[in-house]
């Protein structure tokens, strides 16, 4: 894909965090992205930020025990990799997950959000492991039993307080049981240990979710606002919001594409956080947050 030395090396070893070069990026990230997520931090000596950034990241991507790794690019080393890249400014991260960037940011972060960016990327590799119970209160959850459901996540969370999968699972039964304002107690009692956790943020965004589709507006009036001014951004998002409140979270998640294409940074960023909001709170390989995904990537890196 990238024109690189395609040259046989050594494959990557079990390190979470090294340093990598034009002629070893082939091994270090594209082949090891088809394994588990890789985390590239493009950076320079010169550069103020990175100095900042590069420590806090690899501190989140050393908590996420394995689930991601990191490989650190000097710009000033490897400028063939950093102008195939098209790196314009540093510091620069790209995630990598099975040989594609799909996902990635400019700039320092809050710790928050590094934590947040590493649990989405780790996420795109699924979770599995979790045990009989975790399963059964799924299982139930989706039967239909949400009270059931609640019953088994609060019961391993007695066995368990921090064990993020039952955290958010409970929150999420207490959402399809219609108790709203009890699953965002829950949330707002999160162990901070696990509070940034995939299961957790799955959960806020579902809250989040829910009290938009409190608010929509009619889908057929913005229908037909996009209709006659396709550069409304506004109809386009509050459209977005509507379609996905209504169950038809494939066209909302178009019509977010289609407002990211046309204006990026509309509304501080609105279409881009709007995405992942959705896209936390579905399944990580559901084939809509797939297929959303890679289209956002496409639209980010070309």
């Amino acid at each position: 894909m990238f024109g690189l030395d395609s040259q046989k090396t050594a494959p990557a070893g079990a390190d979470l965090i090294k340093d990598s070069s034009e002629a070893t990026f082939m091994a270090d990230v594209i082949d090891t992205s088809r394994e588990v997520p890789v985390i590239v931090d493009f950076w320079a000596p010169w550069c103020g930020p990175c100095k900042q950034l590069g420590p806090a990241l690899e501190a989140a991507v050393t908590a996420a025990k394995g689930r991601v790794k990191m490989v650190k690019i000097n710009v000033d080393e490897n400028q063939m990799i950093a102008g195939q890249l098209r790196i314009q400014s540093i510091p620069t991260v790209y995630a990598f997950w099975q040989g594609q960037p799909v996902d990635g940011f400019q700039g320092a972060l809050p710790g928050s959000e590094l934590t947040k960016f590493i649990e989405r990327v780790a996420a795109m590799a699924g979770d599995g492991g979790l045990g009989e119970a975790l399963e059964m209160a799924e299982q139930s959850l989706t039967d239909g039993d949400a009270v059931g459901a609640a019953e088994i996540f609060a019961a391993i969370l007695g066995e368990e307080p921090e064990n993020a999968a039952a955290y958010g699972g409970l929150i999420r039964a207490h959402m399809a049981a219609g108790n709203v304002e009890q699953a965002e107690a829950f949330l707002a009692g999160v162990p901070a240990k696990i509070a940034h956790a995939k299961e957790v943020e799955a959960a806020r965004a579902q809250i989040e979710l829910a009290k938009q589709a409190a608010n929509a507006g009619p889908e057929a009036e913005l229908r037909a606002a996009v209709a006659a001014n396709p550069d409304d951004h506004q109809a386009r998002f509050d459209l977005a919001v509507a379609l996905n409140a209504s169950g038809k979270v494939d066209e909302a998640v178009d019509e977010l594409l289609d407002l990211f294409r046309r204006d990026r940074e509309w509304n501080d960023g609105a279409a881009r956080a709007q995405l992942f909001t959705i896209f936390d709170a579905l399944k990580p390989q559901d084939p809509i947050v797939l297929k959303g995904r890679r289209k956002l990537s496409s639209m980010i890196f070309a």
